[in-house]
């Protein structure tokens, strides 16, 4: 899988996104565990919405072609 990196387009189902962090596991603060051990990216949508989605999760949707590098 290509190594995503911040500044990617990504088109996900229709919707404009840009990668804007990519946070390694155990760097981001907070209190979830699930979120501590294991790549994350911040993406922002063109409509104004941040998601943070799980590096597993992320490439799954890709393969899947629910969400396209542009």
């Amino acid at each position: 899988m290509e190594k995503l990196k911040v500044g990617m387009l990504i088109d996900d189902m229709g919707k404009l996104g840009v990668i804007t962090k990519v946070i390694t596991s155990g760097t981001l603060q907070t209190n979830n565990e699930l979120i501590k051990w294991r790549n994350n990216y911040e993406i922002f949508y063109s409509d104004g919405t941040i998601a943070i989605l799980g590096e597993g999760t992320l490439h799954r949707l890709i393969a899947k072609g629910d969400v396209k590098l542009l």
